[in-house]
């Protein structure tokens, strides 16, 4: 078993870093072995995802845990395994009403260093679907259907006070980001998932959008499979809760089903 999952781990690493040697081998050779035998070899053979499913849950992960340096190496491996450049920005520009421009823009500045060194032409081809007069109508209708139609009128609920947020959420969260080709809605759901997880913190958002992501068909199932593929970079902690939240989601909506 061990020469099997050191073998899988090897040929896994090489497909995504082709001809690389990690220098940490002549440091910390023990620590190495283990940690590419779990990362590359036991993670990877342990669900059937797909490796372009996999390195773009990754991606959002290490942008969720601010690992910028694991990100600037894991780009490089989504790209060997077929992660297209508008994926992979689109993958950064949604990270930005989840984790907030600060934290956003040194993965940003990371993705337009490595595309530039792939000697791909920026900007790349636009995929914003609005304008700054549809954003709201077209972000209020992405929240009906990624929640339900309890979400038609939410920008406009809440105190007075605080009602701008709400039409915010709609319209920049939603209209600016969701409303963009080059993801469809389940890429994006399961992207934003991962992207709560690894934050930390972000229980009730975690819950609401595992209830998105079943929406849009990424099931119980896919869920608990993206997890288990995140845990190497967000540890077992936020793993853990992010399982409780999948089961939170998936009761409430088994008893919505029963209503």
């Amino acid at each position: 078993m061990n020469e099997t999952i050191n073998e899988q781990a090897h040929a896994y690493r090489c497909r995504l870093f082709p001809g690389f040697d990690s220098p940490l081998m002549s440091t910390d050779p023990e620590f190495v072995e283990r940690m590419d035998n779990f990362a590359f070899g036991e993670v990877p053979a342990s669900d059937d995802l797909d490796d372009r499913t996999r390195l773009m849950a990754i991606l959002a992960a290490l942008i969720g845990s601010q690992a910028t340096d694991l990100f600037k190496a894991m780009v490089k491996g989504a790209f060997n395994v077929g992660v297209t450049p508008v994926e992979v920005k689109e993958l950064v520009y949604q990270s930005t009403p989840y984790v907030g421009m600060g934290r956003m823009l040194p993965f940003l500045y990371a993705v337009n260093e490595l595309l530039e060194h792939r000697l791909v032409t920026l900007p790349l081809e636009g995929q914003a679907t609005t304008t700054m007069d549809t954003r709201l109508e077209a972000g209020a209708q992405k929240q009906v259907d990624l929640f339900g139609p309890h979400m038609a009128d939410f920008y406009q609920s809440g105190p007075e006070e605080t009602r701008h947020i709400n039409r915010w959420l709609a319209e920049n969260c939603f209209g600016d980001y969701y409303t963009r080709t080059g993801l469809d809605d389940a890429q994006r759901e399961m992207i934003t998932f991962c992207l709560l997880i690894a934050q930390g913190g972000c229980e009730p958002q975690v819950v609401s959008h595992a209830q998105a992501n079943m929406r849009v068909g990424n099931d119980r199932a896919f869920l608990i499979k993206v997890v288990s593929q995140c845990l190497p970079y967000i540890g077992y902690p936020r793993s853990l809760n992010a399982l409780r939240c999948i089961d939170e989601a998936a009761q409430a909506a088994t008893a919505q089903a029963a209503e």
